[in-house]
This record gives structure tokens, sequence and C-alpha cells, in this order.
């Protein structure tokens, strides 16, 4: 065995509590080179007769990638507290893994072997729990519907006239989103992410003028208040975007800074290299990327930090806001989202705190500062694999396998898994405008574990490119709108929410990977529930073993969705093949 590539670290997403009573461990070896690990554990004060009290479980293979094999147990130790090895074997060898090296056999001093003190209820992380089971729908407020010509701003367009452009306008606003919420409730949909709503310059509002103040063209508070009533008496939660890592250019602080330069009272509020300041070509101060009318908020300033603070804590408190999505998450001090934090949790204890961060967060995601971040690596692995074609099947499960055990479960529970946003051009356009490729990508996004956000004009089949092309008129026309598009995104959804083990109820593994057919086949699975699912991900029908997709002997049912928008379960035999049609994909039932 290749001792060189085992690897474990008793904290983050290798050792950690699951709830108050349950550990999670998980053992990272080279792929293929162990036959099986098991668990020696003990509790570090049980000794009899001078001999530490150890007890053995098996530990099961929660996934694979090219490299590595991963593997999991959950233990429920006695009095929250646990010494712990690894024993390792292959048909040729067997040596336990421990903290303070590799052994013949388990070591007799403890202090060899690695350690979790103590399982402090505290130290548990915990996401709101209404989360799991919400499904998310972003709309970009400037877009969604214009509900009040009288709040145009000067020279907006006729809605939807011509195509989106970084400075044009159509006049979105809240009433527009309020006079089609039903349409949501429809969908199914359990959850509004906002972006930015306060008053700012440009059309997206991420160029921030006044934080504490609705931007005109969008209403007033007394309409936002409604639309949060409106919202929360349908079921919908409404998640607001916050942009603390940087200001917008008329933001009266910088502003004093440009008019009084060094004199301003503000110069510490932002990072200002030299004087006078210059905001382009290049500015001589920090901001987002290098746009010189985004600059960089100092955080660690205790006046900026309260402001922002106060900031967060108002929106909640006065409007019943149901949390903050945080925009260029990384970029900030760890210490100021420690505070906010404790200063939203203290406002609303079931507020959801979301982080946009596009790389490995582990960092954040400890407990004290964010509850999730947006999911991007699941992101780009979806999109490179069904929509564009570019991976195969067997990196596709790779890279997903993969970002399972980036985190510990409970943080994947509540992982927000989008597949486009405003940022990024739209599924519809990175699929080639394939409709039978959009829907495998809803599909698997569904039946995934953690909390999915669909894009608003999605699910009717908008199309659009890299900003502002992704950032259109929402299509309110049903004549040209994709109907059997939105009802198979309503069937999912409805399945998700009825069927537990389907979405955030059950965990998930690949069973088989064919890269030569282009086809996967994963399992949805809890104590007493089996979904497997199977795609083609090609044009061409496929044929798949039933031995790949099938373990066992028992019966199964297959999952029919009919166009009426219902599920027809008919019993099946176990199959010798399973037949597929070009962009196909099967749904089997445990009886």
């Amino acid at each position: 065995m290749i001792k060189e590539a085992i690897y474990h670290r008793p904290k983050n997403n290798f050792a950690y509590a699951y709830d108050k009573d349950t550990l999670h461990i998980i053992l990272q070896t080279k792929k293929d080179d162990m036959d099986t690990v098991s668990l020696l554990f003990g509790d570090p004060y049980d000794w009899k007769n001078e001999q530490w009290q150890m007890e053995t479980a098996a530990m099961v293979k929660s996934g694979s990638t090219a490299m590595h094999d991963y593997w999991f147990i959950a233990v429920k130790p006695e009095f929250r507290r646990m010494r712990y090895a690894f024993r390792c074997s292959d048909i040729c060898e067997t040596f336990v893994y421990t903290e303070g090296g590799i052994f013949v056999s388990p070591p007799s001093d403890i202090a060899n072997y690695f350690c979790f003190p103590y399982l402090n209820k505290a130290d548990v992380f915990t996401a709101p729990s209404w989360v799991k089971d919400t499904v998310w729908y972003q709309i970009f407020p400037e877009r969604f519907g214009n509900g009040n010509p009288d709040l145009n701003p000067e020279g907006t367009l006729a809605w939807g006239s011509t195509d989106p452009s970084p400075t044009n306008f159509f006049g979105g606003d809240f009433q527009g989103v309020i006079n089609h919420l039903d349409y949501l409730v429809k969908l199914g949909i359990g959850g509004i992410y906002f972006t930015p709503i306060f008053k700012a310059h440009s059309n997206h509002k991420y160029d921030t003028i006044d934080y504490m103040e609705i931007d005109p063209q969008f209403g007033d508070k007394e309409t936002f208040r409604r639309l949060v009533e409106e919202c929360h008496r349908r079921g919908i939660r409404v998640m607001l975007d916050a942009v603390f890592n940087h200001s917008g250019f008329y933001y009266a602080p910088f502003q004093d800074v440009l008019e009084n330069q060094e004199n301003s009272a503000y110069t510490d509020w932002f990072h200002i290299r030299d004087f006078p300041v210059v905001p382009g070509p290049k500015p001589n101060y920090d901001t987002f990327a290098f746009v010189g009318s985004m600059p960089k908020l100092n955080t660690e300033n205790p006046e900026v930090k309260k402001y922002l603070l106060d900031v967060a804590r108002y929106w909640v408190e006065e409007f019943d806001i149901d949390g903050w999505r945080l925009d260029v998450a990384n970029e900030v001090d760890h210490a100021f989202w420690r505070e906010f934090r404790q200063t939203v949790k203290d406002a609303k204890p079931d507020a959801y705190i979301l982080g946009e961060i596009w790389h490995d967060s582990m960092p954040w995601l400890q407990g004290d500062q964010f509850d999730a971040v947006m999911n991007y690596p699941f992101t780009n692995g979806v999109i490179d694999y069904f929509a564009k074609n570019e991976m195969t099947a067997g990196d596709f499960a790779d890279s997903i396998t993969k970002v399972l055990h980036m985190y510990p479960s409970n943080v994947n529970e509540v992982a927000f898994n989008l597949l486009d946003s405003h940022d990024t051009p739209r599924i519809m356009t990175m699929a080639s405008e394939n409709r039978e490729r959009v829907k495998l990508l809803y599909l698997f996004q569904l039946s995934f574990i953690g909390t999915p956000c669909l894009y608003y004009g999605d699910e009717i089949g908008m199309a659009g490119g890299q900003d502002p092309g992704c950032r259109a008129c929402m299509e309110w026309d049903e004549r040209k709108q994709d109907r059997d598009l939105f009802r198979y995104v309503q069937l999912l959804i409805d399945l998700r929410k009825s069927h537990p083990v389907f979405g955030n109820g059950g965990d998930f593994r690949f069973l088989y990977t064919d890269n030569e057919q282009n086809c996967i086949v994963y399992e949805k699975y809890d104590a007493a529930n089996r979904l497997i699912f199977v795609l083609n991900n090609s044009e061409q029908s496929k044929q798949l073993l039933g031995e790949h997709v099938f373990k066992g002997n028992d019966g199964w049912n297959e999952w029919i969705l009919v166009d009426n928008g219902s599920v027809d379960k008919q019993p099946v035999a176990e199959l010798s093949t399973v037949d597929l049609p070009g962009y196909g994909f099967r749904i089997f039932e445990q009886r």
C-alpha cells in the first residue's frame, strides 16, 4: 500500500461534529490501494488493568476520484470524546495509521492516536433547518417586472424592446415582483435571492450610494415591506445582497474623500495609497478588480465596521428579511465576518448567511462565519459535463465526488447549488440551446444534495451570453415561453418536496460511469429508500448492462414522468440491460 498517500487531520472536513452526539470521520487514501479500512477508537480515559479500552468499526468507501478513495464512518462516543486510529488492509499487509506514524499493530501509548478532545455542542456547525428544503429563485430586480411605470428612471426603454446593455434601464421594480409572486408559487419556489436593491448609480446596483435606502426605481421602504410580507404569506423567504467589500463612486464618504482629499474625515474608510486620489485610468486606491467606481471599504476601521453591521441588523429587524448573500466575501477580513454573523444571528437566529466564494471555502465554513457559499465547484462540473460536453463521465463523477468531500455533510446540505447567475452566461446558451441537455442539468441539480437556485427565466428557456446578455428582461408572454420546460422543472421541484430521498433527505453516490457511452449512474438513498438515476448525456441511444445499475435482487419500480406533471410508478423486474434514448434518463425506485 502507498503509505505516503494516506491523509487525515482531526479537523474540518476530515473529522467534525455532525450533531451534538455524532462524529463524522473521513480518511483519504490512494485510489484502489486498500481493501478495507476500520476505525480503532475509544474514550481516552477508559482503562482497565492498564490497558486502553478500544473498539473497532468498519468504514465504508463513500466516494472515489481518479486519484483518491474516501473512507467514512459516523460514530457516537458515549462521553463525546475520542482517541482514534485507522487499520488499513489489503491482501498483502495490514498496518495502523495514527497521528504519531504507522505501526504494525495498535500502539499502547494513546498519545500516538488522533484526538477529538470533546464534542462541544457550541462547536457543531448549524445552519437554518429551513434552507435544506428551499428551492431558490434569483431575481435581478431591474429586469423581472415593471409594475409601476411612475418609478421609471429617465430614459427607461419599453420592456424587452432591445438587448440589455451595461447602461440601459427597463424599469423593473418591487411591484413587478409582487405582481408575479403567484407564478413563483406555482413553480414551487421557496426563497428569492435579490441582487442589490439599495440606492445605486448603475442598473446592477453593485455600486452602492446609500446602504440604508431603497433605490427609488424599485419603490420605497413601504413597498419593500409589503413585498416581504407578501412573500412570507406565500411561504417564500427573502435574501438580500450585501455589497460590503466595496461601495459605489457616489457613496457620500468617498465623495468627501474626492472633495477634501487627505483632509477628509473618511480617508481611512478606504484603502488609499497616496494623494491626490485618482479614479483612473488605474486607480491609486484599492477597488473591486480595477473598477475605479467601486472603491474597496476598509472593514478593519471601527467606524466602517459599525456602519455596515448596523446595515446588516437594520434590514433584518425592520423588514424581517431571511438572509444575506455576501458579495466578494473572500476579500473581506474574517474578523469582520465573525462579528457580522453575531449581529445577524442576534437579530434573527435562523437567518441564512451565504458567501460569494468561487473556490475551496473551508476557512469560512466552520460555524463562526457563513452558513454556506455559492457552490461554484459544483456549478463548474455540471456545466462542463452536461451543458458544454467538455468533460468525460468519469471526470464529472470525480469532480462531484471531490465537491462532496471538500466540506462536512452538514455544510453540503445547505450549499447553494446554482447553474448560472447574473455573472455567467445562461444555461440555455452554454448548452448551445439544446433543451434536452438543459433538462439533464435540472434533473441532476434538483436531485442533488444542497439548496438549489434557479436564475430567473431559465425555467422558460431564456437564453443569453455573458453579462450583460444574461440580464435580459423576463419574458412574460406565454406564447414565447417554453411551457414544457416550465412543467418539467415544476415537476422536479415537486418531487424534491414530496420525496425527501430525491432531494436533500438522501445521501448521494455514483454507482457507475461509462466514458465511451457518456452515461452516468448515481444513487440517492437513506436507511429505508433507494433511488437510482441513469442518465445518457449524448444524442445517440445507449444501452447499459443491468449489473452496472442494480445491486441485489430486490424489486424495482420505474418512475415515468408524464406530461400532466405527475409520476407513474411502474413495477419492473431487475433488468439485464437498461436502454436509454438520446439525452434520456430513467429513474428506478427500490420496492
